[in-house]
């Protein structure tokens, strides 16, 4: 098995919103997707035998990055990808030389918490009642990472 992780280019737009449609109860814009030149942007893809099965959204602004959306591939899920797309996340992150590095999270995703704070990021504050669920509303959990 071969992962290969690379800067997101147009060729892998279809998948992406594919996993993007199947891993979010709540996906973003088909245009947001698709949008590759947006301010700051550090997009990437993963690629296990030439197949894409996850990617990241991030952005750099002078120092500060966020991770703005992630996902793996429903099929995919439990294999440690995400564990791999995160660790090279932050990696990427103390090559840029970030000060810090910022996310949000629904609090129902307990799994990707986890995964979170294992990797070193800290719940700094909620937004309450940001996401839109089934049902009504849920909090986002900001983390941090802060790189010395």
């Amino acid at each position: 098995m071969t992962i290969k992780i690379q800067t997101t280019s147009e060729s892998h737009l279809d998948d992406i919103w594919r996993i993007e449609r199947a891993a979010h109860s709540h996906p973003w814009a088909e245009s947001m997707i698709r949008e590759l030149d947006s301010r700051c942007a550090q997009h990437r893809v993963m690629l296990v035998d030439e197949q894409v099965v996850g990617y990241f959204y991030a952005q750099n602004v002078v120092g500060e990055v966020t991770l703005l959306n992630i996902a793996i591939d429903p099929a995919h899920q439990g294999k440690g990808f995400g564990r791999k797309l995160t660790e090279f996340f932050i990696d990427m992150c103390m090559e840029q030389k970030a000060e810090s590095a910022w996310l949000e999270v629904r609090e129902s995703n307990t799994k990707a918490i986890s995964l979170y704070e294992s990797e070193g990021f800290n719940e700094v504050t909620r937004r309450h009642d940001y996401y839109p669920t089934n049902n009504g509303k849920e909090d986002a959990i900001i983390m941090s990472f802060i790189f010395f």
